[in-house]
């Protein structure tokens, strides 16, 4: 999948000054959605660094975004119970859905309480093929983090996962990671998004950014290397820490 769209990197001197940014950028992206049709759907990083883009959302855009046309999806998942501390959706709860008025409705979690997993992500896919017209979901906005590692969503280096063509959705064993066991968007998934944003900060992962920014493509070193939206708009917020290699 070609995309002549080069990344957007954009630096910022702190995670809070990433942030900021990325949520004024969000909110203008969502009122564009929903002047053309009137939603404005979202897959879901898990991870620390969304935090703080989760809060600001819940206290300073509260009350300018029209949470009630807002579908929130995710982009992956630890198959832990949803009030488990590691779970992606409790994270986005504790930060974000409990501050909001969005309907309920609207929230549509990986489930993760299915006593097989390749049955969780077969559900999961047909929540999304319902909701999207076409083999493939299209995002308003895939939000997307990094580990050190360089995995994005649940995509780790190496991983079998990362050879998905066909299913939107797809169970992942990575024994080296705790929990072993998650849900993952797939590549293509993420690639049909409008919008694609990274959100990376920290030194520790400057190694990650300077392989998936600077290398050639190569998804089972760097998965983020992939990540080329066939229509869509990629867009880079780092720390000078994230970026300190480049």
């Amino acid at each position: 999948m070609s995309n002549p769209v080069r990344a957007d990197l954009r630096v910022y001197p702190s995670l809070e000054s990433l942030s900021r940014a990325a949520a004024e950028a969000l909110v203008t992206l969502a009122h564009r959605a929903l002047e053309q049709h009137d939603r404005f759907t979202i897959a879901l990083s898990g991870g620390q660094t969304p935090r703080a883009l989760y809060r600001l959302l819940a206290t300073n855009y509260r009350a300018v975004m029209a949470w009630r046309k807002v579908q929130i999806f995710w982009g992956d998942e630890r198959y832990v119970p949803p009030e488990d501390p590691r779970s992606n959706y409790r994270m986005a709860k504790d930060t974000l859905l409990d501050h909001i008025p969005i309907p309920r409705d609207n929230v549509h979690p990986m489930q993760t309480l299915l006593p097989e997993i390749e049955e969780a992500a077969e559900s999961y896919e047909e929540t999304l093929m319902s909701y999207f017209t076409g083999p493939w979901p299209h995002f308003d906005l895939v939000l997307l983090g990094m580990g050190a590692d360089g995995h994005i969503a649940s995509l780790f280096p190496h991983n079998v996962a990362l050879e998905e063509e066909a299913r939107v959705v797809t169970a992942v064993r990575a024994p080296e990671v705790d929990p072993p066991l998650r849900l993952t968007l797939t590549l293509p998934a993420i690639n049909h998004g409008a919008n694609v944003h990274f959100l990376v900060a920290g030194k520790e992962k400057a190694n990650a950014v300077k392989r998936a920014l600077t290398g050639s493509p190569n998804a089972y070193i760097a998965p983020a290397s992939a990540v080329k939206p066939i229509q869509g708009n990629l867009v880079w917020w780092i720390d000078e820490g994230a970026g300190s290699l480049l």
